[in-house]
């Protein structure tokens, strides 16, 4: 914890000489970092739609569309702590306006606490604790089945196609072990840098090694919500990262040496854009939940502590989830530095699922995590995979 807010510190300081030097107010510039996703559909050159969708426990979620051929659905999920931004924020070569472009009907789905999802029937984000008593869990067993039975419902057809990221694939495989009837509803789910296991990740597990020490601060002082829109921590981050230059050294310093490095992925002028969009709010038990799965090697369910192991599971340590029940048809896409979801990693998650249709393995050699949605070659190494395994259905 000390280490980390001496680096916070340093990076506010180093931020602070970047401004100065650049006669920068430190306030943003580039449109783009304050439009939501309905703004920059249309700025693009699109219409969008918003929706509401209510889980069964609650969760208003929101749910944006942009309209295409009903015969054609795909939805859009983002990785941990992120939004459907991470498929726009790329703008005309952003996942969301190609497949727009080629007339898919786009549904950008944001999942239960982050800033388009802070909504509950009868619960209040600021004020009850029980709305963040949630991890990717409850996303994949709550918010994916209220995403695709809306989503099909509203184009009239019996299966969706899926494409998600990092978390935003995890929360598929714990929807298809957990709730096997949503199999047959998902016609092909691409998985960008499919995350389960994380045994070799040296950085996810390194950061993990502290999680127990940081959740205990968090219990003590309350915080069941992190990286709120009007955090201290958010406002820090978008003030020391809101020019090229210093929103680069935020990438090098802190989003690098955990997603790999690739001076090549991110260029500095988009680099605050990004920043500007991503972290969003998410709950302390997601967090811990992803330390856990880093810690223990395998996929386990949420670790509650012996005594609430036994009342909910039966056993004193939580189980695995069952990803021989996961049948839908999943075509998994890797990066070669991709240091959260490693290749070995992937292999052992292929090994496990039933239904692999594909495993593409990026040819760029410093591929990483972030260039999933961020990287700005995409729509020249990444999107004509996605494309062609998507026709591939549609024959």
């Amino acid at each position: 914890m000390i280490d980390f807010a001496l680096e916070w510190v340093a990076l506010f300081m180093l931020s602070l000489f970047m401004n100065d030097l650049s006669g920068d107010s430190g306030l943003v510039s580039h449109e783009d970092t304050t439009l939501n996703f309905t703004e920059l559909a249309i700025k693009y050159g699109q219409t969008c739609e918003e929706h509401d969708v209510i889980t069964e426990d609650g969760y208003i979620l929101k749910l944006f569309h942009i309209p295409g051929d009903k015969t054609r659905p795909v939805l859009l999920i983002s990785g941990n702590m992120g939004s459907a931004d991470e498929y726009i924020v790329r703008g005309d070569t952003s996942l969301a306006i190609a497949l727009a472009k080629a007339n898919y009907d786009v549904w950008g789905g944001n999942v239960r606490g982050c800033k388009y999802s802070r909504r509950h029937l009868t619960l209040d984000p600021d004020v009850d604790d029980g709305f963040w008593d949630f991890s990717f869990h409850e996303y994949g067993i709550y918010d994916m089945p209220a995403f695709i039975d809306y989503i099909l419902t509203e184009t009239e057809q019996k299966q969706v196609n899926v494409i998600g990221f990092s978390i935003g694939t995890t929360v598929f495989y714990i929807l298809g072990s957990e709730r096997p009837e949503y199999n047959e509803k998902v016609k092909i789910k691409i998985s960008l840098a499919p995350a389960a296991y994380l045994s070799h990740s040296v950085s996810v597990s390194a950061v993990s090694v502290f999680a127990p020490i940081i959740n205990r601060f968090l219990l003590r002082t309350g915080r069941e919500e992190l990286y709120s829109e009007n955090s201290t921590t958010i406002r820090l981050i978008r003030r020391v990262c809101s020019t090229p230059l210093s929103a680069y050294v935020c990438l090098i310093l802190f989003f690098f040496p955990i997603c790999g490095y690739d001076s090549k992925g991110i260029e500095p002028d988009f680099a605050p854009i990004a920043i500007a969009h991503y972290p969003t709010s998410v709950s302390r038990k997601d967090l811990l939940h992803l330390s856990q799965v880093a810690n223990s090697k395998r996929f386990p369910k949420f670790d509650y502590g012996v005594e609430e192991n036994i009342a909910r599971y039966g056993s004193e340590s939580p189980p695995n989830y069952n990803l021989t029940a996961v049948t839908m048809k999943v075509a998994l896409i890797s990066g070669k530095n991709d240091l959260i979801s490693t290749l070995p990693d992937v292999e052992l998650l292929k090994a496990k699922l039933p239904n692999v249709i594909d495993h593409i393995i990026l040819k760029p050699k410093r591929f990483n995590h972030i260039d999933f949605t961020w990287g700005k070659n995409n729509h020249k190494v990444l999107f004509p995979h996605i494309f062609e395994l998507l026709e591939s259905q549609h024959v």
